[in-house]
């Protein structure tokens, strides 16, 4: 009953400050109102607790100029990031990864024995460098390469936040005497404060538990009232001194809500630079970089998720100028930086929230919020935000790369992962990053090196090209064609992958007449990879064999202008060498020289008469007479459509002279290259078989004689002589036949390679 009323309760609280997602807004800039309030209270409970965790390591009277610098971080971010990234729903805010590089950064600091105007001078030049280099990443428009971090370091260095929050928080949940770690703490019970951890305890248990109580009201909410109730219920129950803000290490403290108070925390890091010398510059640059990129990703990847959920596609390069400026504005009105964060994000969205109107609307509900809460602030228990932080660090830990330690292929990325967060937990972010990367690099290299960079090696004996060949000459070429070598590279062929491929193609390099290169798959070439098929080149031509190139790209995939390359290394000026813009033509070459090498006369202008085709060679004298009669002669130009597709087929061609190109129309417009057919090669018997429409079109591309059988003469002709119908009928199918046969076995060839 009671946990009933309870959530009656927060349901009542929870229709001032979300709706239902299947409530239309009566207009788009009342669902941004309505979502960029339910955005501010998710965003500044967090924010309030970020900027305390930044600021009391420095000492106990700084909490509350934190809470503010996180209330102030909302409000800028809110107005200015939104304005100027322009991501529809983006909600900016202070994050945990500012909170733990800064507060790092503030402990590093404070073990050596700064003083406090020193410290703080160090934090506002640390954010302001970090937001010059955002709005520098966005200009120089290197916002797609910081989407594409390796997912191990993503992800290794988000766990490695979260447990940098949650061990840094434990000391302030349990109220453990001030300089002592979590380690020497959690070592002695005994200094464990009852209160923080009661309330503390009844933050988290209200956050987790969220869901079930109420699905209206933001989870940090629900736990920051639980923990707020909490501390009342002790102060008002057994602990009288909680009632006091004096000496009252339980909560935030004072903080002045006049005009002299705002301008104290607006004006402190300013009077800190005639006050203190200026820091050494790795104490500025480093971390700055290590934020600046931190806080990039952290909201290219918010925005990348936004984009997955809403079917928009967001400009990287001007949300990190926008996010860039925020931070700026945020920094010189001493607030806190941050980033595009995902839970308040999330609930703009749920809310009714529509375009970057929303991050606009929860910057000014924010600024609302300081001028009329700070006073209450003040009473916010410590315990409540630090277990508040601890959940958040929980939640951000991935969990799921645990299960990558159970999988052969994926052990090593769970190690960039592991090492990752081992490094940013004992020497910095920006090291357990960096190192991150390199070992993400040294695994795509590994991984590059031990997959082939030939997808298939195929011999001229079994691999054909698109030309339809005779008889006799399939058998030359099944006879000669091993003398060919054929490697379809792939992948990126670079320094890594040289000596692999070389071993692949060296133990041809002896015997072989031809070698063909494709580049067809072929991702990248370095300078190294391209030395070494000169060097093969160079090797062929030495013993008088030629190496072929086909489908080398203009353009590769990384930009590179392949052609232009190739000819820089002397590759198009050998005159062994030769390259092809087309893989079935660089066969083809390779096949003519075969045959040509065989005594086969390819280039004669004579046309065959009908009884030469070896189609009708075992037609007795009177059917090849008989035949005779049905024919006539065609003579197609160049570019001529001799056949097409979808046309009534009545007719068998035989091709006494000249080359025809068999295609197949697709529906976007292009086409496909089926075949080619040169002198001798016959076309239509299907259709001149069954009657059907034509299947392909078919083009001249040499001036073409034909010789044309009508279906409707040779059955005019040949009705009554039924043995002379059935061996030509006969011979057609046995051609036809022939052909299924050498397809089968190319594909066969192809399938098992």
């Amino acid at each position: 009953m009671p946990i009933r009323s309870h959530t009656t309760l927060l349901d009542s609280i929870g229709l001032f400050m979300s709706q239902d997602t299947t409530m239309k807004s009566s207009s788009r800039i009342g669902g941004d109102v309505w979502g960029g309030f339910a955005a501010m209270l998710v965003a500044l409970p967090s924010a309030i607790a970020f900027g305390v965790t930044i600021f009391s390591p420095i000492g106990a009277e700084f909490g509350a100029k934190g809470a503010l610098a996180g209330m102030l971080g909302v409000t800028a971010l809110g107005l200015i990031a939104a304005i100027f990234g322009g991501t529809q729903r983006l909600i900016s805010a202070p994050c945990a990864p500012a909170a733990a590089v800064l507060s790092a950064l503030t402990i590093q600091l404070s073990q050596q024995g700064l003083p406090v105007g020193a410290i703080v001078l160090t934090l506002f030049l640390v954010a302001l460098t970090s937001s010059a280099a955002q709005i520098l990443f966005g200009v120089l428009r290197i916002g797609q390469l910081i989407k594409y971090m390796p997912f191990p370091v993503v992800s290794g260095y988000l766990s490695g936040v979260g447990l940098i929050i949650i061990l840094s928080q434990l000391p302030k949940w349990l109220s453990l005497p001030k300089g002592m770690g979590w380690w020497q703490g959690l070592m002695n019970p005994s200094l464990w404060q009852g209160p923080g951890l009661l309330i503390g305890g009844a933050t988290a248990a209200a956050m987790l538990l969220a869901p079930r109580i109420s699905q209206r009201i933001p989870g940090v909410i629900q736990g920051l009232i639980a923990g707020i109730a909490m501390y009342w219920l002790l102060a008002l129950t057994g602990w009288p001194q909680l009632l006091s803000l004096e000496n009252n290490s339980m909560v935030i403290g004072k903080l002045s809500a006049d005009a002299g108070g705002f301008m104290a925390t607006l004006t402190g890091p300013w009077s800190s630079l005639s006050s203190a010398s200026l820091p050494r510059w790795d104490l500025i640059l480093v971390p700055a970089l290590t934020l600046s990129v931190l806080l990039s990703i952290d909201t290219l990847k918010t925005c990348l998720v936004l984009d997955a959920l809403t079917g928009t596609r967001h400009n990287s390069n001007r949300e990190l100028v926008g996010q860039g400026l925020g931070n700026l504005v945020s920094t010189l009105i001493g607030g806190a930086p941050g980033a595009g964060t995902m839970g308040a994000t999330l609930v703009n969205k749920a809310s009714g929230g529509s375009t970057y109107l929303s991050g606009v609307f929860q910057g000014l509900w924010a600024l609302l919020a300081v001028l009329v809460l700070t006073p209450l602030i003040a009473w916010v228990p410590v315990p409540a935000l630090a277990a508040l932080l601890i959940v958040i660090g929980v939640r951000m830990i991935d969990w799921k790369s645990l299960q990558m330690v159970r999988k052969r292929d994926t052990v090593l990325d769970f190690l960039v992962i592991a090492v990752v967060v081992l490094v940013a937990n004992t020497v910095s972010l920006i090291a357990a990053s960096g190192l991150g990367v390199a070992l993400a690099v040294a695994m795509f290299i590994s991984e590059q090196i031990h997959s082939s960079p030939v997808r298939r090696k195929s011999f001229g004996n079994s691999l054909f090209s698109k030309r339809i060949r005779s008889s006799s000459e399939r058998e030359i070429l099944e006879r000669e064609g091993a003398q060919s070598v054929v490697f379809e590279l792939q992948g990126s062929l670079f320094f890594g992958t040289t000596d692999q491929l070389y071993g692949a193609i060296d133990a041809e390099l002896k015997g072989a007449r031809y070698v063909l290169l494709d580049f067809f798959r072929v991702q990248s070439l370095d300078v190294t990879a391209g030395h070494m098929i000169e060097r093969i080149g160079n090797m062929l031509a030495a013993r008088q064999a030629t190496l072929v190139l086909s489908r080398l790209p203009e353009r590769l995939p990384n930009g590179r202008d392949l052609r232009a390359y190739v000819d820089s290394l002397g590759l198009l000026s050998n005159k062994r060498t030769q390259i092809f813009d087309e893989f079935s033509d660089a066969l083809e070459w390779i096949e003519g020289d075969i045959l040509k090498a065989a005594g086969v006369d390819l280039d004669s202008p004579r046309s065959l008469q009908l009884a030469e085709f070896e189609i009708f060679k075992d037609l007795q004298p009177d059917e090849m007479l008989a035949l005779q009669k049905c024919a006539r002669t065609r003579v197609a130009a160049v570019g001529e459509l001799v056949v097409e597709a979808g046309t009534a087929g009545h007719q068998l061609m035989l091709i006494a002279k000249g080359e025809l190109k068999v295609s197949l129309s697709l529906r976007d417009g292009k086409s496909v290259h089926l075949a080619t057919l040169g002198r001798g090669q016959f076309l239509g018997e299907m259709s001149f078989l069954d009657g059907q429409h034509y299947s392909a079109n078919v083009h001249a591309i040499a001036e073409t004689e034909l010789i044309c059988i009508e279906r409707q003469a040779f059955d005019a002709i040949i009705a009554d002589d039924e043995k002379t119908r059935a061996s030509i009928i006969k011979t057609l199918a046995l051609a036809i036949a022939d052909r299924l046969r050498h397809t089968n076995a190319e594909l066969r060839e192809i399938r098992e390679a």
